[in-house]
């Protein structure tokens, strides 16, 4: 299910950036980045904590090993993210 409002209830600098991301990437930002960025306070700055945690922290895995676990995870479940 896709939320309308993750298009267009962004506050002001969050569709400035929304916008920059369009201009350099020619194409519109991953429904990822709208959805941390819609209401942050609630969701989007707790998980954005939790991904960094778990891609940045201590682990026996490398940072480039989990990356790379990550984007064929990704490209398993065709997720462009």
């Amino acid at each position: 299910m896709r939320l309308a409002i993750l298009d267009r209830g962004h506050k002001l600098r969050h569709k400035a950036l929304l916008a920059l991301i369009r201009v350099a990437s020619r194409r519109p930002a991953p429904d990822v980045v709208k959805t941390l960025l819609y209401r942050g306070d609630f969701f989007g700055e707790p998980m954005s904590d939790l991904f960094q945690e778990v891609m940045r922290g201590p682990s026996p895995w490398s940072v480039g090993d989990r990356e790379l676990m990550a984007a064929v995870v990704s490209k398993t479940n065709e997720c462009e993210f």
